[in-house]
């Protein structure tokens, strides 16, 4: 049985996950990370699990193998996900569908799988990687944003009910980072030609933006000071601008705050 806090983080081969797995190995976690092949190699010091968050009978056996080695889990972390670049009529509902299987329905399978060792245990601490655009809106990236409100509600409700167990939930709401996500982004599969200057037009921003940010390694810090946080806060912003862009969308008037918000995607007022 493992004496160290035992940490489960979802997707740690790149990006910000990876970078969350490096920073809780250094701070001595005792932290595996899911893969969902035995070809992708975690970070050092990350025990693999291998676990693809879309299907139920994988999550259910390895939190079991899970649980039966260390007799617990101290916190999750639900990072795994992906993301869809279309504007919302260009996307079938079958591409929209399975980007809610990642992004929203994984990390509610392997939340389910988790909570009752936490609920038996009487302690735990849940974390969904949620973004700035779980309350802002993302044109051409719809249903990525929706598939990140959907996460807020669910977090925020989950952590009422989970609160008298001694298993708190945090949201943790980056602003882009400097990751692969504009070259894994799927692109729809049936693009429509009056978008298309416009799409074109947002996703360079947002290539330009990913770009110029800064590095997973500021995520990862934040993660860390939620998982040790003494006083529990249901949302932790990662990132310059974050938490500006939340109070912004809090008080400016809605007109202000949209005309701003479209000049930013470079879309036409």
């Amino acid at each position: 049985m493992s004496q160290r806090p035992v940490v489960l983080i979802t997707g740690v081969s790149s990006g910000i996950g990876r970078a969350i797995a490096e920073a809780l190995v250094q701070r001595d976690f005792h932290v595996f990370g899911t893969v969902r092949s035995h070809s992708a190699a975690p970070p050092p010091g990350v025990e693999p699990v291998q676990l693809d968050v879309r299907d139920d009978a994988s999550v259910r056996a390895a939190i079991d193998g899970l649980i039966a080695r260390t007799g617990r889990i101290d916190a999750l972390i639900n990072n795994a996900g992906g993301s869809l670049v279309g504007a919302i009529e260009e996307t079938d509902l079958g591409e929209a569908q399975a980007l809610f299987d990642l992004n929203f329905f994984g990390a509610v399978r392997v939340t389910r799988a988790v909570l009752p060792h936490m609920r038996a245990q009487q302690s735990g601490r849940i974390l969904f990687l949620s973004s700035v655009v779980g309350f802002l809106p993302a044109p051409f990236m719809g249903f990525y944003a929706a598939s990140k409100h959907a996460l807020e509600g669910y977090a925020e409700s989950l952590d009422h009910e989970v609160r008298g167990f001694g298993v708190r939930v945090a949201l943790i709401e980056p602003v882009f980072m400097k990751t692969a996500i504009d070259k894994n982004s799927t692109a729809v599969a049936r693009p429509l030609e009056a978008y298309r200057a416009t799409r074109e037009r947002v996703a360079a921003g947002i290539n330009k933006s990913v770009e110029s940010a800064e590095d997973p390694a500021v995520v990862a810090s934040v993660v860390l000071r939620a998982l040790t946080d003494k006083r529990r806060r249901l949302r932790y912003r990662a990132g310059k601008g974050s938490g500006l862009l939340a109070a912004l969308r809090s008080f400016l008037p809605a007109g202000t705050f949209d005309r701003s918000l479209r000049k930013q995607f470079g879309l036409d007022a």
